[in-house]
This record gives C-alpha cells, sequence and structure tokens, in this order.
C-alpha cells in the first residue's frame, strides 16, 4: 500500500559511473522525477529504531520515494530465527510509518540486479553493518549494491532494538506471565506447567507483601519526619511562650509593688495628726511618712524594753509612797488614841 501517490511510472534509472583507479561505481541520483530508494529489514516489534532509519533513508535527497521491503516469516525464520510478530502484523506496522511510501511484502533476502530493475530502485538504504547471505560463506548481502554504487549508509540508533526488547521480556519473564495469568490467561495458553504458576504465585504475593511492608516503612519514617520537625516547632513556641509569661509575670509584679506602694501612702497621709494640717504644716515627702509610719507603729526592741522598765519603777514608787502614807497615817491614829 503506497501512502505517496505522485511517484511516476516513467523506467529511467539513475545512470552509473565508474570512479577513476576504482572498481566502485557511484550512481548519480535522477534530477527529473523523485528518486526511489530502498530500505529492507525483518521489522520485527517496530520501534522508534526503525522509524529513525526509515526517516534518514527518506531524508536522503530532497525529493525521495521510499520503499520499504519486509522479508516473509518463511525467509526470517530461516535466516534469522522466530519473530514475535507474524509477517502481516510486521506488514501493517510499516504502512503506519509516515516515512514510508510503499511496502514490499515477501521481500528477497538476498538483493540482486533483476530485483532492482523490477522495482526501478535508485538507491539501497541500510546501516554499514554486514548481514551474511545465504551461501554460508560470510558474504555481505549488501555487496552487490555497494559495488554497483547505489548503497546509501544510515546509522543505527544506540540503545534501541528488537533483539534488546525481547531480552527485557526474557528478562521479566516471572513478571510478564503473572501479569497475564491476572488479566485472564490460562496457564496452558502461556505454556506454564501447574506447579510453575503456583510457585509463581506464591512468589507475586511474597513480592507484594514485601512492597507492602517496604511502603509501610517508609510511611512510618515519614511520620517520624513529621514529629520530629513538630516536636522542634513545639520547643520553639515552648520557648516564646515561657519567655512570654516571665515578661507578663514581671509587668504584673511591678504593678503590684506600684499598687502596695500607693496604698501605703495613703495609710500614712490617714494616720497623720490633723491638727498639724490645720496648723498649716507642710505635707511630708515620703521618705518622711515612712519614717513616721515606722517610728509611730513600728518602734525598735530597745525602745519597748525602756518604756518596760520606766513603768516598773513608776509602780514601784508609788507602792513606796503609798507604804510611807499608811506609815504616817498609823502614827496619827496612835496618837489620837492617847
Amino acid at each position: 500500500m503506497s501512502n505517496v501517490t505522485d511517484d511516476p511510472t516513467g523506467d529511467d534509472l539513475s545512470t552509473a559511473v565508474a570512479l577513476p583507479g576504482s572498481t566502485a561505481i557511484q550512481s548519480s541520483p535522477p534530477t527529473d522525477r523523485p528518486v526511489r530508494v530502498y530500505a529492507d529489514g525483518i521489522y520485527d516489534l517496530f520501534h522508534f529504531g526503525h522509524a529513525r532509519s526509515l526517516e534518514q533513508a527518506k531524508k536522503s535527497f530532497p525529493n525521495t520515494y521510499l520503499l520499504v521491503g519486509c522479508c516473509n516469516d518463511e525467509t526470517t525464520h530461516k535466516y534469522k530465527g522466530r519473530t514475535v510478530m507474524t509477517a502481516e502484523e510486521r506488514y501493517e506496522s510499516l504502512r503506519h510509518c509516515k516515512w514510508v511510501d510503499e511496502v514490499i511484502p515477501d521481500a528477497p533476502w538476498v538483493i540482486n540486479q533483476e530485483f532492482l530493475d523490477s522495482n526501478r530502485i535508485d538507491y539501497v538504504a541500510h546501516d554499514s553493518l554486514p548481514y551474511a547471505d545465504t551461501s554460508g560463506a560470510g558474504k555481505d548481502v549488501y555487496e552487490f549494491v555497494k559495488k554497483v554504487g547505489r548503497f546509501k549508509e544510515t546509522m543505527r540508533t544506540e540503545g534501541i532494538s528488537t533483539s534488546d526488547i525481547i531480552m527485557r521480556i526474557v528478562k521479566d519473564y516471572n513478571q510478564y506471565v503473572m501479569r497475564n495469568l491476572d488479566r485472564g490467561y490460562s496457564r496452558e495458553d502461556l505454556g506454564v506447567s501447574f506447579v510453575k504458576e503456583k510457585r509463581l504465585r506464591v512468589n507475586m504475593r511474597l513480592k507484594k507483601l514485601q512492597e507492602r511492608v517496604k511502603e509501610q516503612q517508609e510511611k512510618v519514617g515519614e511520620k517520624i519526619q513529621t514529629v520530629k520537625m513538630l516536636r522542634n516547632e513545639w520547643v520553639e513556641n515552648a520557648d516564646r511562650w515561657v519567655a512570654g509569661f516571665l515578661e507578663i509575670f514581671e509587668e504584673g509584679c511591678h504593678k503590684m509593688g506600684t499598687a502596695i506602694r500607693d496604698s501605703i501612702q495613703e495609710r500614712l497621709i490617714k494616720q497623720i495628726p490633723r491638727n498639724k494640717l490645720e496648723n498649716g504644716q507642710d505635707d511630708d515627702t515620703d521618705d518622711q511618712f515612712y519614717e513616721e509610719y515606722f517610728d509611730h507603729d513600728m518602734g525598735s526592741d530597745e525602745d519597748e524594753d525602756e518604756k518596760y522598765y520606766d513603768e516598773e519603777e513608776e509602780v514601784e514608787a508609788e507602792a513606796e509612797e503609798e507604804e510611807k502614807e499608811k506609815e504616817k497615817t498609823g502614827k496619827t491614829d496612835v496618837k489620837a488614841n492617847k
């Protein structure tokens, strides 16, 4: 199936010119029509590496008509090995590549002049790696087109190939088997024995359990980190709270001291004798109020002792006076009786 319909039907092919001093021939591309470039391959598990090589072939000339040949299953299995996709699947994959103008099914393994003439091919595009032909002598499949000067080299894309993709599947074979079993395929469809199926299921359950344990461990680790962050935040907040409390407490103590001092001053003012105020005596300072208050209400212990002893002496003196009075009275009574 062709994606482009403007390919001319002219039979003019590119002319080949022998290079001086060499057996190789360099062909010149036609200028009056699109250059017909042919690329061939197996194209199993069609991937972007295939697409890039076809893109290079398509862009090898300003005006290119790209034909892509794909070998059938019989030829491929004989010379290369078993494929994952069938021939029809590989053909259809190529038809959906935007760089391909026409797909040639049942392409030959070795290109000859008859094949080039029948398909009016000007150049053959492929990477420069040698591919063994059908002779078994290790000759390059593209040796003929290289000699006639109709070979256009393309570059391979590193890191991607059909063999690499197959190796990935083989490496993770058990996982792919379990995935397909879970999707409804039977073990007969997958070619798996009963014992192997049970073993795979047990292993997959153990793996899922390990993944859950690991997930829980990660969650616990996240919780621990969150707790540490919250603890640090709590400590910082606690420091701020304590500092704020101490500041408020200090301010409260200062206000309390001020209130106590004002209360004492009011009491001292009330205890001042009114006659001093009536006589026009000036009000004393705060220090004088404190001194008068403490001198009046809270005398020293020595003053109290002196006051006590003075009262005692006064009592004794009064007692002596009474005795003397009694003696005088007694003497007077005696004289009167006589």
